[in-house]
């Protein structure tokens, strides 16, 4: 065979490949992952009755609604890493947040493993509005990338539009709002920890006594209301600018064809919330809307992670994944048997310190908490400005299960056990309870297992001076 005719035949292939691929590319769809920050389960489709959630409820009703999602950290990078690597944060590197000052990061072999760069790889544009807050940015390969006032959500949709309509498909657009994380410092009293209203919205804002305690801390007390109040009008805003954005969407022409993710970065920024490993920390609502996968207004009980994020979208894409990962397909949750019994959560830091790790793994009805350090180190009393420690150990009428609960929090046992089922929240810690020792032992190893088949660095001394450095860091 002559050269000139094997080249006609190398060209004919080459342009059938390019055709083919084309013509798949045509087909896939659009996914878009909206992320709030701050958010727990404070929404109408969670039951949260004080909550004012219209949009997201309407979307919970023609998406799978998943009733049991964690974060793999309750910190904001360390949660987005996951969300981008599909591994934990103590494989991925990212230990705490991006700006702490500390050199928190990626690992290097894994700058060309994230979720916008294997979709642009396979041939996907790549946007991102607000936030990306994983290191280092610069490899992060989105073609666009918006930066905007993201409290400000008439405007900052109407940004998102631009790229629904302007953008080539099949894409992944990523839009994080600021709402409802505090807004710049938050004072004490909190004056506006959290703006009631911003640019107008809400336009009608909850007032005080329209908002109970949060069940995670039950903690009645005036300065406190007063900032959940607050919390419950940005969680309005953020839920008004969702459904901006999927107007938007609609208005492009894409509602049919674009997965829709959405999912919190960790819970509310109010004490045994964000940076624990209680529920109001670690537990998240998700969202997934997949036309023609799962049934409008499905609801399930599987055990669910922010780890699944990106074997699920690269599923939805068409890409194989023949890499290692600790998450898995959502759709597998759809009455697969094998889907995961029990989901850990972690924790190494929020800014530079304290380096206070901690592991835990749940399965159907109970918890337990692996605090790494405890009797040598304490736990931080304080996030964001909120002064709920200081406000249940200083005022009268505050319960003595709220105050053991709370010092529990700063100063905790080595290990901690809570049945779910019962106790949802976690104020009766089961560990020395002689009726649970069985259960106890059967979690400690389901942990162990768990950590040593994701190759925790923590279960060995060096590994755990290699992570702790980046405390002493700080201090020198």
């Amino acid at each position: 065979m002559n050269l000139p005719l094997l080249l006609s035949i190398a060209v004919a292939f080459l342009l059938g490949l390019s055709t083919s691929f084309s013509a798949a590319g045509s087909e896939r769809p659009n996914l878009l992952l909206i992320t709030a920050d701050d958010l727990g389960l404070q929404l109408g489709c969670y039951g949260d009755n004080a909550a004012r959630t219209p949009h997201l409820d309407k979307l919970a009703k023609r998406s799978r609604l998943f009733e049991n999602a964690y974060v793999a950290q309750a910190s904001c990078s360390p949660s987005r890493s996951a969300m981008f690597t599909g591994l934990y944060p103590h494989a991925n590197g990212q230990y705490g947040l991006l700006n702490a000052g500390v050199g928190f990061q990626l690992h290097e072999s894994l700058h060309s493993q994230t979720l916008p760069a294997l979709l642009k790889q396979a041939g996907y544009s790549t946007g991102i509005l607000g936030k990306l807050h994983v290191g280092p940015e610069n490899v992060f390969p989105f073609d666009v990338r918006i930066r905007s006032d993201t409290r400000d959500v008439v405007a900052t949709t109407e940004k998102a539009g631009d790229f629904f309509r302007k953008t080539q498909q099949p894409y992944f657009f990523m839009a994080n709002f600021s709402d409802p994380h505090v807004h710049g410092r938050s004072p004490r009293p909190p004056k506006e920890a959290f703006p009631t209203q911003y640019k107008g919205i809400p336009r009608e804002p909850l007032k005080v006594g329209q908002v109970p305690p949060f069940p995670f801390q039950r903690l009645d007390h005036p300065e406190e209301i007063e900032r959940i109040t607050q919390y419950y009008n940005a969680v309005s805003r953020f839920d008004e600018g969702v459904g901006l954005l999927l107007d938007q969407l609609a208005k492009a022409g894409h509602a049919e064809n674009t997965v829709v993710l959405f999912v919190s970065d960790h819970g509310p920024p109010f004490f045994r919330g964000k940076t624990s490993c209680y529920e109001g920390g670690v537990k998240v609502p998700m969202l997934l809307h997949w036309p023609g996968v799962f049934d409008s207004g499905d609801r399930t009980e599987a055990l669910v992670s922010t780890v699944d994020i990106l074997p699920t979208f690269l599923e939805a894409a068409g890409i194989e994944n023949s890499r290692s990962l600790h998450g898995d397909s959502l759709t597998k949750t759809a009455g697969d048997a094998n889907w995961r019994k029990t989901l850990a959560t972690e924790f190494h830091y929020h800014g530079s310190s304290p380096f206070f790790p901690r592991r835990t793994i749940r399965n159907e009805r109970f918890k337990l908490i692996h605090n790494l350090l405890a009797a040598k180190k304490s736990a931080t009393e304080r996030v964001d400005g909120d002064a709920a420690y200081q406000l249940a150990m200083e005022s009268d009428g505050v319960s003595d299960a709220t105050r053991a609960a709370f010092e529990r929090a700063v100063n905790p046992p080595e290990f901690e056990l809570y049945d779910l089922q019962n106790d949802p929240w976690e104020f009766d810690n089961l560990a020395e309870d002689k009726d649970h020792q069985a259960v106890l032992r059967q979690m400690k190893q389901a942990l162990v297992d768990w950590r040593k088949t994701t190759e925790d660095p923590l279960l060995t001394e060096d590994g755990m001076k290699r992570i702790g450095k980046f405390e002493q860091r700080k201090k020198k």
